[in-house]
C-alpha cells in the first residue's frame, strides 16, 4: 500500500511540476514541443515494450478493428489536450490549466451521465451545479470563456472515455496512438527544418536536450501511474490525482506570479467547494455500500 500510494503521488506529482518544464521550452512553439513529445514518447514507449514486451498484445488489438480506431480518435483528443497545456503554460495561463484539471472529474462525471446514463445522487448534482456556477463567475471575470480550461478538461474527457472503450493497456494504447500521429509529427517536424523555424539543434544543445526528454517525462510519470494503480484503490487514486492541479495553482500564483485577485479566487474556492462535496459524498457512499455488504464466511 505505501509503495502504490509513493507511486501514485510520484505520478501526480510530476504532472503537476510539468509546468516548470515546458516554460524552459517557451522559445520553441507549442506545436513544435507538441511533435517532439510524440516522437520521444514513442521512443521511449518502444523501448519499454521491448525490454517488458507482453506478447500477442498487437496481434489481439488488430483483432478489435473498432478499439483501433478509438484509439485514432484519443490519438486525436490528446494531442489537443497537450497543446493547450503546452501553450497555456508557455503564455502564462498555467493557473488556468490548473482550473481544467480541477474541474476534469466534474466534466467527466456529466459525460457518464449523458453518454452512460449514470445516474446521480443529489449531493453530486449539487456539485455539478456549483462547477457551472464557478465557470460562469470565472467567465465574468477573466472577460471571456475561459476556453484553455474548458479546453483541456472537455478533451481530457472525451479521451478517458475512448480509452476505457478501447479497453487497452497503457503502455499499448499510448504506444498506438503515437505511432499514428507520427507521421504528421514528422511532416511538420520536416517542414520547420525546411524553413528554418526549426529550434530543434539551431537553438543549442540545451533546447535540443529537452525537447528530446520530452519523452521520457511523459512516459515515467506513465510507468509510476501503472505501479500505482496495481497497489492502491482507485478511491486513493481519485484523490491524489487533485495532486496535480493543486501544484499547478501554486506555481502559477507563487512561481510564475500571476494575477489572483479577490474575484478569481472566490471562483476558484466555489470549485473546491465542489469537489470537496463531490469527493466527501463519494467516500461516504463507499463506506456505506461497505457496511451494508455480506460478510463471507
Amino acid at each position: 500500500m505505501n509503495r502504490g500510494l509513493l507511486y501514485g503521488a510520484a505520478t501526480y506529482g510530476i504532472w503537476g511540476l510539468l509546468p516548470l518544464y515546458w516554460r524552459l521550452l517557451d522559445n520553441a512553439g507549442a506545436v513544435e514541443v507538441l511533435a517532439h513529445r510524440f516522437v520521444w514518447t514513442l521512443g521511449i514507449i518502444a523501448l519499454l515494450l521491448r525490454v517488458r514486451p507482453r506478447a500477442g498484445w498487437w496481434r489481439e488489438l488488430r483483432q478489435r478493428p473498432a478499439a483501433l480506431k478509438l484509439l485514432a480518435a484519443a490519438a486525436v483528443i490528446i494531442a489537443v489536450n497537450w497543446y493547450l497545456y503546452i501553450w497555456g503554460v508557455n503564455h502564462e495561463r498555467v493557473v488556468e490549466t490548473s482550473l481544467g484539471y480541477f474541474i476534469s472529474p466534474l466534466i467527466t462525471v456529466l459525460v457518464g451521465v449523458v453518454l452512460f446514463r449514470e445516474r446521480l445522487r443529489r449531493p453530486q448534482w449539487f456539485a455539478l451545479g456549483l462547477a457551472a456556477l464557478a465557470v460562469a463567475w470565472l467567465t465574468l471575470d477573466y472577460g471571456q470563456v475561459p476556453w484553455v480550461a474548458v479546453g483541456l478538461a472537455l478533451s481530457f474527457a472525451a479521451y478517458g472515455v475512448l480509452k476505457k472503450k478501447a479497453a487497452t493497456g497503457a503502455v499499448e494504447s499510448l504506444a498506438v496512438e503515437a505511432t499514428i500521429i507520427l507521421p504528421v509529427v514528422l511532416g511538420y517536424l520536416v517542414w520547420l527544418d525546411l524553413v528554418g523555424r526549426a529550434t530543434f539543434i539551431h537553438a543549442g544543445w540545451t533546447t535540443t536536450l529537452l525537447l528530446i526528454a520530452a519523452g521520457p517525462a511523459t512516459a515515467i510519470p506513465l510507468l509510476f501511474f501503472a505501479g500505482a494503480v496495481t497497489r492502491i484503490p482507485l478511491t486513493y487514486l481519485g484523490l491524489l490525482q487533485y495532486l496535480t492541479p493543486s501544484v499547478q495553482f501554486a506555481l502559477g500564483v507563487f512561481v510564475f506570479a500571476e494575477p489572483m485577485p479577490p474575484e478569481r479566487l472566490a471562483g476558484f474556492a466555489l470549485i473546491w467547494t465542489a469537489l470537496t462535496i463531490f469527493t466527501g459524498e463519494n467516500l461516504h457512499h463507499l463506506k456505506t455500500l461497505r457496511r451494508r455488504a455480506p460478510v463471507t464466511p
